[in-house]
Formats: C-alpha cells, sequence, structure tokens
C-alpha cells in the first residue's frame, strides 16, 4: 500500500484566469479542430465534441441533430445489426458516428458482420470498457487494430499517463479518459476507484500528445465551463452524456411527475441498464450505476447553443482565436484547498 501526496483536481476545485485580448466578439472564435489520427491516418474536422454512448444520448436521432452543427456522436451498443446496417449505408453526411463496442466474442462477430455489410462508411470505432487496465482489453486493441489498420479507433477507459502510452502504442487513436466522474456513475462509492477527472485530463494528454496521440475526456462535465476547462487542460475532444440528456433526441421514456415532464436518464452500469439488456445484475457484480429522472428538455438544439457560446466565451476571455489556442493560454487558479491545508495536520 502507498499514499500519493500530490493535489489532485476535478472542474469545481478551479477557474481559469482571464488574460487579455484582442478578440471583439465571440464570433471570431473558431471552435472546430483539425486532426490527422496517429494509426488511421484519416482526417478530422469538426468541432471535438461526443454524445456519450449511452442508449439515453447515443441515438440515431441525436447524431442526426448534432451533425448540423459538426458535432460526433458515439452510438449506443445496442442497435440490432440492421438497425447498424440501414444507419451507416445511409449517411449522407459527412457526420462522425462511433461504432460502440464491448470486448466479447460477441461483439467482435457483431462487428465484423456490421463492418462487411455497411464498408467504409464505418471509419470510427468507440471500444468502450469500464476498466481499460486488464490484459484483455489490451489484447482486444492489438486483435481489432490489425484486422482494421484503417479505422480511427477511439478506446478506454483509463485515468493514467503509463496506461495511456501504453493504449497509443497498442494502436489506440483517440483514449478515452475517466473512470467515475459521470453524473449517473457510481463506480467510485460502490468500488472506492477513480481519479479526479481535470488531472486525469492533464495528465494523460501530456501522455498522449508526447505520442501524437489524442484524448478524450468522457465524464464529469455539467455545465459549457467544464467543457472550456476539460479542452484548456489539453482535451482533444470531451464526452458528453448528462448534458445531452432530456431531449426529443435521447428516445428514452417520457413521464409526468407532479405535473412536471421528466425522461429516464441511467448508467450503463446500472441496474436499470443491466435489466434491460443483460436481463439483470449478474450474482457476482454489483450496479454502478443509477437511474434518475430529468426535466423534459426538448429539442437539443438550445443546449447545443448553449454549449458552444460557452466555449467560445472562454476562449474570448484568454485571448485564444482558436480552440486549439486554448491549452495554452489557460492558467487555471484553484478555488478549493485540501483539508489538510485549511487546518492543519489532522
Amino acid at each position: 500500500m502507498r499514499i500519493e501526496q500530490d493535489i489532485k483536481l476535478d472542474f469545481k476545485d478551479v477557474l481559469i484566469r482571464p488574460k487579455r485580448s484582442t478578440l471583439t466578439s465571440r464570433s471570431e472564435v473558431d471552435i472546430s479542430r483539425d486532426f490527422v489520427f496517429l494509426h488511421s491516418q484519416r482526417k478530422y474536422r469538426g468541432i471535438p465534441i461526443i454524445a456519450a454512448n449511452m442508449d439515453t444520448t447515443g441515438t440515431f436521432d441525436m447524431a442526426r441533430a448534432l451533425a448540423g452543427h459538426q458535432l460526433s456522436v458515439a452510438l449506443h451498443k445496442y442497435y440490432s445489426e440492421d438497425e447498424l446496417l440501414d444507419y451507416f449505408s445511409g449517411l449522407t453526411t459527412p457526420a462522425v458516428s462511433f461504432y460502440s463496442m464491448g470486448i466479447t466474442a460477441p461483439d467482435y462477430e457483431k462487428f465484423q458482420r456490421v463492418k462487411e455489410g455497411a464498408g467504409a462508411a464505418i471509419e470510427y470505432v468507440c471500444v468502450d470498457v469500464a476498466n481499460g487496465y486488464t490484459k484483455a482489453f489490451v489484447g482486444f486493441i492489438h486483435k481489432l487494430r490489425t484486422a482494421y489498420p484503417d479505422i480511427t479507433l477511439m478506446a478506454g477507459n483509463v485515468v493514467t499517463g503509463e496506461m495511456t502510452e501504453e493504449l497509443i502504442l497498442d494502436g489506440v487513436d483517440i483514449v478515452k479518459v475517466g473512470i467515475g466522474p459521470g453524473s449517473v456513475c457510481t463506480t467510485r462509492r460502490m468500488s472506492g476507484v477513480g481519479y479526479p477527472q481535470l488531472s486525469a485530463i492533464i495528465e494523460c494528454a501530456d501522455a498522449a500528445h508526447g505520442l501524437h496521440g489524442l484524448i478524450c475526456a468522457d465524464g464529469g462535465c455539467t455545465s459549457p465551463g467544464d467543457l472550456a476547462k476539460a479542452f484548456g487542460a489539453g482535451a482533444d475532444f470531451v464526452m458528453l452524456g448528462g448534458m445531452l440528456a432530456g431531449h426529443d433526441e435521447c428516445g428514452s421514456e417520457v413521464v409526468e411527475q407532479n405535473g412536471v415532464l421528466k425522461m429516464r436518464f441511467y448508467g450503463m452500469s446500472s441496474r436499470e441498464a443491466m435489466e434491460k439488456y443483460a436481463g439483470g445484475v449478474a450474482e457476482y457484480r454489483a450496479a454502478e450505476g443509477k437511474d434518475i429522472l430529468l426535466d423534459y428538455r426538448g429539442p437539443v438544439e438550445n443546449t447545443v447553443q448553449e454549449i458552444l457560446g460557452g466555449v467560445r466565451s472562454a476562449c474570448t476571455y484568454v485571448g485564444a482565436r482558436k480552440l486549439k489556442e486554448l491549452s495554452k493560454r489557460t492558467t487555471f487558479i484553484r478555488v478549493t484547498q485540501q483539508l489538510n491545508e485549511i487546518f492543519g495536520p489532522q
């Protein structure tokens, strides 16, 4: 057993310090990014925000709605083969839609069949597991990269620099960063495992960029300012769940509670999700997600405008004309302190 004494921070622990700027309007800020992915060598241009691969946000309708704003979606993995083939075969826009999958044999076999049918329409793949530190996960990444060298591969989740480096060297283009920060994730409470998200982004981005790889900050953003902090900390992409939930495009259940319309939102490791897709919680595990009701929010359009406006505003406060400049112009101010700094040694 050992204890790390270094300070680790979450979004709530910092603010971004303003700096002199020559910008006169948010409209002058370009929040799109251009990337050439390390392994696939495919080119990307868009606004690097991705709807999470949850069945209440990673939907076909969400993908179509976000495409007009140059945002992306990681489709949830519970669509049928026919549904996926119809979707990818019918794509008429350059929108980025990630095919999401786990690492089981059935997951791989399903992907093979859909990829064979959809062909070049599937360019982006998200391999999503709760624990990206297992030998099985790394072995699967090797297998997938060897079989499909041209796909752009996003995979995770991890929270440390050394594992980020390993995944990039093993063939991952975008490492997904985050364990436990999501609004409907209870991993930290149930297992005691996790890592403050802002520090995870800073450390993993530093490791990834040194190898010319990229990271996606997955979880923990509850406001547009949190996205600005994630990009300022070095995230190349940001994945959103709760911030995009509760909209028409989510396809989740709408219920009325005390005269107010609500929409269901739950973690993919929650009892709700496991009962829906796996017949219940297996006897050897516990649910690590929760099921909540959010206020119904109508079309996602207004929320997207709010998110993009907040990120643009952050750029104007620090003088960043382009989103790629935000991390270079960001200085974080700590607004919380550890207990021993406030009260002395306990």
